[in-house]
């Protein structure tokens, strides 16, 4: 495991699993910033050299990898009762596919890419900052969109569908997008997830992010530095945005 929100979405759910069920699990820290998901003692059960993947002992050590390949194997083998899954004949198991689809192919590629050039990138590229970005806050408007008239995000209970999301929501902050100021049902959805004792077990897996919507704000009212970096970044999004004209735009 590491501390990314891909990452959680395994440790959260697994640990649902466990209070659920009673199936333990083991798991074991991957430190990406020294390439040790590249090692190939990992890619022998990722192949594409990412995190997360699982090796599946009861199953002859069967590896799975990608977050959202995961989640489905999971619940498939472990969760009978569908308690965070839904029965494969229901519109539910579809309507569940299809937002953790849209997750996997826009909100958590966009999100990254706005890691990468508002934090990581060592020159500051305003046309890739306010695209990014812009684009994040799009799909968010997406799903507060979806989230006005329910309380999760397919068939009114917590799901892989929400866990395959709230990594990547509650890092939110870390690239300038307010949920709560911006787009409140997505921030009352976060609330109510992260009220889960498991999802709150999960995200201490290996350890707590400090990329996370809480660890910024704290960080923002507790240290005078870390509070001008954020006025800089925020200044930064801002200057990118005018820049290229950028308007808010979300069905």
């Amino acid at each position: 495991m590491s501390c990314t929100p891909n990452g959680y979405k395994i440790s959260i759910l697994l640990e649902e699993l466990k209070e659920a069920y009673g199936k333990e699990y083991t798991w074991q820290s991957v430190n990406i910033l020294k390439n040790t998901q590249k090692e190939p003692w990992f890619v022998a059960a990722g192949a594409n050299g990412r995190i997360p993947a699982i090796v599946d002992h009861d199953r002859g050590g069967f590896a799975v990898f990608e977050g959202m390949a995961i989640l489905g194997y999971l619940t498939r083998r472990y969760d009978p009762d569908n308690k965070f899954s839904f029965p494969v004949d229901s519109n539910e198991y579809d309507e569940a596919e299809i937002w953790m689809a849209w997750q996997h192919g826009g909100l958590g590629p966009m999100q990254g890419q706005a890691n990468h050039f508002l934090r990581f990138a060592k020159e500051k590229i305003p046309y890739g900052i306010q695209r990014y970005i812009g684009e994040s806050e799009r799909l968010y408007g997406i799903l507060n969109t979806r989230l006005a008239d329910r309380d999760y995000v397919v068939g009114g209970k917590f799901s892989i569908a929400d866990i395959n999301l709230l990594g990547w929501v509650n890092g939110s902050l870390f690239v300038g997008i307010d949920i709560e100021e911006h787009f409140p049902n997505v921030a009352k959805w976060l609330e109510r997830c992260l009220a889960r004792p498991g999802v709150q077990r999960g995200f201490a897996i290996p350890t707590e992010s400090s990329f996370s919507n809480t660890a910024v704000k704290k960080a923002i009212a507790t240290d005078p530095e870390k509070k001008k970096q954020a006025e800089e970044t925020a200044a930064l999004i801002k200057d990118a945005k005018e820049k290229y004209g950028y308007k808010y735009s979300s069905p």
